[in-house]
């Protein structure tokens, strides 16, 4: 059919008016002041009738096809689209357009044959093009319409659902799990969206709320769907809490390692009382001089996960383990920590890194070796309390003399090598820390938020550790070893620090990210010429790396699967394994937000007075906000129109907690 003055088209799936012919076509689209006209080709539009037809607004609103003998004000009592359904599926034959209108209302008009077209693209009862339409089996129509009916009473449902749910969210009240008007599974793309796993909710739209995860979030507590005890920050980074439970794989040919024994020089592991996993240890031996020998040693995974093994690669894809308030999450499994965390038996096997330095306290000379020792675990009040001669808290055998006498030596070493690298350029940031925990099994859940106590073990554990990480550096930077090295800059310092807490605040803005590489570097914040991470195998990816390769060096005669790996494939696994662990770290520190969120909300709802006020101390100035940190909660916030010198005390009062953007304000207490 030709296109010509007043015939009617269909132009992208909506109906046209032909307005010009010659050239290319003119139609309109669209009706009032919506309409609008184009030039199109020929071969773009689809002509349904000569017409004339004068407007589009003529054609009135097409049949419905469900109900037989419905249609529009014009066509009204004239449709019949089940008995001509019947007709052509019983004639076997394919009909035109001009036929199918004419079936349907008894004639061929514009209206008649926009009605027809809008039948056939809806697809019920009728498939085909304008030119060959047939009808449908009665298998696919029954199937189709019970489909329809479906989504007519899902409509229906989803109506009473929003009704329903619009009058909770007016009133303010807590609706009835058991409401049957109120159907939760309309409320499942809400949920999703709170999870991250989705950017769209049709609920929240229906509901003209903003399709955001934090609107979602703040639904979800609206409705009592979710309480606070749901953490949907881990989810938004991808991080899934699911045990490990991929099993280690035995060494091939029954091999057994030799290890060395050193089970009669006391190893002292110290942590903090709520570690369940430790993986490292100290011995000391003292020489001449101001000679001396540290002994670091680390748990040994990699003696039984190999390289591309399946616990390898469930490690890879973690990247470190999770902590959060409400529970941890390994990256190994229970298995491997079962055999592998020290102390946990009478012995532990441990790669042991043995470490000679000078009266300076520099590293001389490095040796890595398999070995098995005996742990003494100690927390770090208890190793404070041991070297001022006082017996540990509770009793117990702790205060053996023997062993304040080592940690004595070791807080002499440790200050050593802290000097040490503040003289090479390294920097040093004291932040108050605090330590979160969470009961989610109570009818609410109970968050506690303790400071985390400064202890001079803590200090010398840490210092030990960058010792151990040093040594490994240049033991493989020796061997021209690929190997997970750990570089940084420092960024532009300011010529005046402040001193105190903001001076920490100030030193840490300056701090650039740290740099993983398969070569060493300079590390200018620890003020070491190389440095990499070997003592948490258990608990980071790119320290199990570099055991690995470390393993694998030590190795005469390597066994299949456990060669060194070359800078390319060092370089790739160093990558996944760092991405993954950057998604823990940030939902780590979301999941941390969100737990103090809940824990104000609560001081928030008691109104106590005194529960709302805390001491905070005055870090940054940002034009005229006043950056402020609050010890007692390990929180940054900033107070509005504020004037308090750097590092004096300014008493804060709690305003308001809004827990899905986890935003927390606070006014200074006149």
């Amino acid at each position: 059919m030709k296109a010509s003055e007043g015939s009617l088209a269909v132009y992208r799936g909506r109906p046209a008016l032909v307005t010009g012919t010659g050239g290319k076509i003119s139609i309109t689209i669209g009706t009032g002041r919506a309409s609008e006209t184009l030039k199109v080709r020929e071969k773009d539009l689809e002509i349904l009738h000569p017409g004339p037809l004068k407007s589009l607004e003529d054609l009135g609103e097409p049949p419905d096809s469900a109900p037989a003998g419905s249609g529009a004000a014009d066509l009204s009592g004239q449709a019949d689209v089940r008995g001509a359904w019947e007709l052509i599926e019983s004639g076997g034959n394919p009909v035109s357009l001009e036929e199918l209108a004419e079936l349907i209302f008894n004639e061929f008009t514009p209206q008649s044959a926009w009605a027809a077209w809008v039948l056939l693209a809806e697809g019920l009862y009728f498939t085909g093009t304008a030119d060959a339409i047939a009808a449908r089996g009665i298998l696919e129509l029954r199937a189709a319409e019970e489909k329809r009916l479906g989504r007519a009473r899902e409509n229906r449902d989803r109506d009473v659902f929003l009704d329903r749910l619009r009058d909770i969210l007016r009133s303010g009240s807590t609706p009835d799990p058991a409401d049957p008007a109120l159907d939760r599974r309309f409320l499942q793309d809400v949920e999703a969206l709170a999870y991250g796993q989705t950017g769209k909710s049709r609920t929240m739209k229906d509901l003209g709320r903003s399709e955001t995860p934090q609107e979602a979030h703040r639904l979800l507590l609206e409705t009592g769907y979710w309480d606070t005890r749901i953490n949907p920050h881990p989810r938004r980074f991808g991080v899934s809490p699911v045990p490990v439970e991929t099993l280690l794989e035995e060494s091939a040919g029954g091999f057994i390692e030799e290890r060395r024994d050193l089970t009669g020089m006391p190893a002292l592991a110290i942590d903090s009382p709520w570690s369940s996993d430790p993986d490292d240890a100290l011995s000391l031996e003292c020489l001449p001089e101001g000679r001396r020998i540290l002994y670091v040693h680390i748990a040994d995974p990699a003696s039984a996960i190999y390289p591309g093994s399946q616990a390898d690669l469930e490690a890879r894809s973690r990247g470190a383990t999770l902590y959060l308030p409400e529970g941890t999450w390994p990256m190994l499994s229970k298995e491997t920590l079962s055999r592998f965390v020290l102390g946990l038996g009478g012995t532990s096997p441990a790669l042991t890194f043995k470490l000679f330095l000078d009266s300076s306290g520099t590293i001389t000379e490095t040796e890595i070796f398999p070995s098995i020792i005996k742990v003494t675990r100690l927390t770090y009040e208890h190793a404070d309390r041991l070297t001022e001669g006082a017996p540990p808290e509770n009793g117990g055998s702790g205060g053996d003399s023997g062993t304040g006498a080592v940690l004595r030596e070791l807080f002499t070493l440790g200050n050593v090598n802290f000097a040490r690298r503040l003289d090479a350029g390294g920097v040093h940031i004291a932040l108050p820390e605090i330590h979160i925990s969470v009961d989610t099994a109570a009818p609410f859940p109970v968050v506690k938020i303790k400071p985390i106590p400064s202890f001079r073990s803590a200090d010398m554990v840490r210092e030990c550790m960058l010792l151990a990480g040093e040594g490994a550096a240049a033991w493989a930077a020796r061997r021209r070893l690929p190997f997970p090295y750990v570089t940084q800059e420092t960024g532009d310092l300011p010529s005046k620090i402040p001193e105190g807490l903001a001076g920490s605040f100030q030193l840490r803005r300056c701090m650039r990210p740290r740099s993983i590489s398969a070569r060493p570097g300079w590390h200018r914040g620890l003020g070491l010429e190389a440095y990499t991470q070997v003592t948490s195998p258990l608990r980071r990816y790119s320290d199990l790396l570099a055991h690995q390769q470390i393993r694998a060096a030590l190795q005469s005669l390597p066994e299949e699967g456990r060669a060194v790996l070359d800078e390319e494939t060092v370089l790739f696994r160093l990558a996944a394994g760092d991405a993954a662990a950057q998604a823990l770290t940030q939902a780590e520190r979301s999941s941390r937000a969100h737990w103090i969120a809940v824990y104000l909300e609560g001081r928030l709802k008691q109104r106590n007075g005194p529960d709302l006020v805390w001491e905070a101390t005055a870090v940054e100035k940002r034009g005229n906000a006043l950056g402020i940190f609050i010890p007692a909660l390990g929180l940054e916030t900033y107070l509005g129109n504020a004037s308090i010198p750097l590092n004096e005390t300014v008493t804060v009062r709690l305003k308001a907690v809004r827990i899905p953007e986890t935003e927390i304000i606070f006014v200074e207490e006149k």
